[in-house]
């Protein structure tokens, strides 16, 4: 019997999740990276274990889809073989780590994140199951906006710095000290007792009032934010676009049949290393302005047997009437998996039709009620007010 996962929690690839499509397993890269044989493995082991489906998370992640419980263990096997399975599920539940894909060889990303990998391994630490770490090492942040408790960072003249989220300045160290400030930054969380209810964050516990001791504290301002990345070409690699953040198995194979190594993003994008031409491919988006990037869906039913209706459905009638320059999420329940902060305009499903917020996020109190999904199609007016 598979060891899934109480209703709430995150998948890992050790406690996956039940869904309307069978278990959900997802796989934590180690360093944000997927050599050339990993991939074809993993499409593989989708393929034949899964229903061929490949999820690209917000944490970035991969999530192998409609797992059946007697291919679960076999399954592990599989990605033990690959190297892309931890010790255990506490540790897995730890490695919770973003890494920016705009490093190149020969700079200290890498090396810090093997690093953090090693010393959360063996800490012990007993973090929320969402807690996680940001390594956003470059002249300009690409993660600000991408959920992380703990985030190394660089300073406006290229020195490291260590934040904690939720403070608007970081402690400055030098390369032997980050991974430990870090550490000490988690540990600091914990007794000082963020982590109650098992589901604290960082920045929550801050703006509640919790305030750093003296040795954690900085004074040193985190470098600018640089502009929203797009699909296109970089001096790393092609950045694609994932539509919805799935893919079949066959897409993922053509990734491996170039043989160039994946970077993972937060954005539902991957960022194909030292590829100088756009990738095509089912449900790929390689175009800076599709309007599919303007659309964030969960997977809806009836693959998610906690979603109320068929999201991706309904994203992708509504895709092309969104501004170019706003966010569209639509829920398939009120937990807000695909997306957990604010968006111009957010569908929550329910039993009695769509919720709609507006400027906000699945916790925020609805404008409008009960709305039907054919409705919005027919008159996107009222995704701005117009009704």
């Amino acid at each position: 019997m598979s060891a899934a996962t109480v209703k709430g929690w995150c998948p890992g690839a050790l406690r996956p999740m039940r869904s309307g499509d069978g278990l959900v397993v997802r796989v934590r890269p180690f360093g944000g990276r997927l050599e050339a044989p990993q991939i074809s493995g993993l499409a593989e082991l989708a393929e034949r274990f899964g229903n061929g489906l490949i999820d690209v998370t917000s944490r970035a992640n991969l999530q192998i889809r409609g797992v059946r419980e007697d291919g679960h263990r076999p399954l592990l096997d599989g990605l033990a073989q690959l190297a892309l399975l931890d010790p255990d599920a506490d540790i897995e539940a730890r490695r919770n780590i973003l890494v920016t894909p705009f490093w190149s060889n020969g700079d200290e990303t890498q090396s810090l994140t093997a690093e953090l990998e090693e010393v959360l391994t063996d800490s012990g630490l007993a973090l929320p199951t969402k807690f996680g770490f940001a390594i956003d090492d470059g002249r300009s942040r690409v993660l600000a906006g991408d959920s992380a408790d703990i985030r190394i960072e660089r300073d406006r003249s290229g020195g490291l710095l260590v934040r904690a989220d939720g403070a608007r300045l970081g402690r400055s160290v030098d390369r032997g000290q980050a991974v430990s400030a870090a550490l000490a930054l988690a540990s600091w969380f914990l007794i000082s007792g963020g982590a109650k209810g098992g589901r604290g964050r960082m920045a929550a516990h801050i703006a509640s009032g919790a305030v750093l001791p003296h040795s954690l504290r900085g004074e040193t301002e985190p470098a600018p934010v640089m502009a929203a990345v797009r699909p296109g070409h970089y001096p790393q690699g092609a950045m694609v676009g994932v539509a919805f953040g799935q893919m079949l198995h066959a897409t993922l194979h053509q990734f491996s049949a170039c043989g160039h190594a994946l970077r993972m993003t937060p954005w539902r994008m991957v960022l194909s290393e030292g590829k100088r031409e756009m990738p095509n491919g089912t449900g790929l988006i390689t175009e800076p302005f599709d309007p599919a990037l303007r659309v964030i869906a969960c997977s809806g039913a009836p693959r998610c047997r906690e979603a109320h209706a068929d999201t991706r459905a309904l994203a992708a009638a509504l895709a092309p009437r969104i501004a170019a320059d706003a966010r569209l999420h639509v829920s398939g329940c009120g937990k807000g998996c695909a997306h957990s902060g604010a968006a111009a305009v957010t569908l929550i499903a329910t039993r009695a039709g769509f919720d709609l917020v507006r400027d906000g996020s699945t916790r925020d109190a609805p404008a409008l009620r009960g709305l039907n999904g054919a409705d919005i199609v027919s008159d996107p007016s009222i995704l701005v007010g117009g009704n």
